[in-house]
């Protein structure tokens, strides 16, 4: 079907008063960025909307990159006729007529009258555009209330939309409205999805990773960059800090406190991260805690654990269920890529029995007698590689050619 425009439709910050228009500019900002590679497109923005023109670029790829575009609520395609009463019927007829009609389709017509100037109503204009339809389209039935279909008529001076899509968008609030924080990013199902929610709240995210070479393989830190390529479809581009824990991981091999290994390396990762972000300027750490999902997301594991920063550590699986987490990460397109048989190194040296409730006094003189612990921490910091990930990213490429170096660039 050919389109004119297409109508956005902002979230929820449009109730934040006095904020709302740093909001917007936001959301501009992040818009005009993924439409650079559609030259012909023009964006014209009113009060709690925006529309592009689409001036005969493709709807179907602006709607697809629109899509993830966080503070946009709604997509809607839109047919733009004069604003003359035999054209808006002549062009409603034509929409519905496009559409792929079951054997009964529920409908109504929602007009508004913008231009008031306008010769009939909008309580007319729901009756004169609803009797056409249902006389050319037997199989339509009227339905006020929850209707397959709602035909919406905006007239205005300049011209008259018409629509009935509504396609859902992110949502949420714009990118990085609302800080930077860091992710912890393995290569499971989870912490993607935790990075996913982190910016749909407006959270800038810059991802932590730590591998364990040679424990763990090149292809299981492709993974993670694979992952993070696929986020930053959301974003433009994202940060990947490639953190070396093989020699603090071993350091906990031999303490003899085997049901306390997990607990040992998270509270390091931690340490490690709050480093990282102090560098970057984050002020959280996001992570895909789920609570009693493993030995590790227990209340009281989540506790000792968490003593660990002083920053906020932000949590948004930490309620739900696994099977909605698989569910958003297969809406997000990181499903497949996270559940590739590539071990990372969490999945290391793990005990048969892990605890779930570890006593925060043992794990602090534990970790006090391991006098080379904070050289380690450190080290491992300093030898961190960050690297710069972009949608269009080749990662093998990337891997090449970051081994040793840390890319430093300004955010967009």
């Amino acid at each position: 079907m050919t389109y004119d425009m297409l109508l956005l439709r902002f979230g929820e910050f449009t109730l934040k008063g006095k904020n709302r228009s740093r909001f917007e500019k936001s959301v501009l900002s992040h818009i005009r960025r993924v439409l650079k590679p559609f030259p012909n497109a023009v964006i014209i923005k009113e009060y709690g909307r925006m529309y592009v023109e689409l001036n005969g670029e493709s709807p179907e790829a602006l709607i697809q990159v629109l899509k993830k575009v966080f503070g946009l609520v709604s997509i809607s395609p839109v047919r733009v006729c004069p604003s003359e009463l035999d054209r808006i019927i002549e062009t409603a007829v034509h929409m519905v007529g496009q559409r792929n009609l079951a054997d009964q389709v529920t409908f109504k017509v929602h007009a508004r009258r913008v231009w008031k100037q306008f010769p009939h109503s909008s309580q007319e204009m729901n009756h004169l555009v609803g009797s056409p339809l249902l006389r050319t389209y037997p199989q339509l039935k009227v339905q006020v209330k929850q209707p397959d279909m709602e035909l919406r008529v905006e007239i205005r001076e300049n011209g008259t939309y018409v629509y009935y899509e509504v396609i859902p968008g992110a949502g949420g609030y714009p990118l990085g409205t609302n800080g930077k924080a860091m992710l912890l990013l393995s290569g499971g199902i989870d912490s993607p999805v935790a990075g996913w929610s982190a910016m749909r709240r407006g959270l800038e995210i810059e991802c932590v990773h730590f591998y364990s070479f040679p424990y763990t393989s090149q292809l299981a830190k492709e993974k993670v960059m694979e992952l993070t390529r696929l986020l930053s479809g959301y974003t433009g581009r994202i940060k990947l800090h490639l953190v070396p824990f093989t020699d603090v991981q071993t350091s906990f091999v031999s303490i003899g406190q085997d049901n306390l290994m997990i607990t040992f390396m998270r509270r390091a990762m931690l340490r490690i991260a709050s480093a990282l972000a102090e560098r970057e300027g984050a002020l959280a750490i996001v992570t895909g805690d789920s609570l009693g999902q493993v030995a590790s997301q227990t209340l009281p594991s989540m506790n000792v654990i968490g003593r660990a920063t002083e920053l906020p550590l932000l949590r948004p699986l930490v309620m739900m269920d696994k099977n909605d987490i698989i569910n958003i990460a297969k809406d997000i397109g990181t499903y497949e890529t996270s559940i590739l048989p590539y071990e990372d190194c969490c999945t290391l040296f793990v005990p048969k029995s892990p605890t779930t409730n570890p006593n925060l006094k043992i794990v602090e003189k534990v970790e006090a007698s391991l006098t080379d612990l904070p050289g380690l921490i450190e080290a491992a910091i300093q030898n961190t590689e960050t690297v710069i990930i972009r949608p269009d990213s080749k990662i093998g490429e990337l891997e090449a050619k970051s081994e040793g170096q840390v890319i430093n660039e300004d955010w967009f």
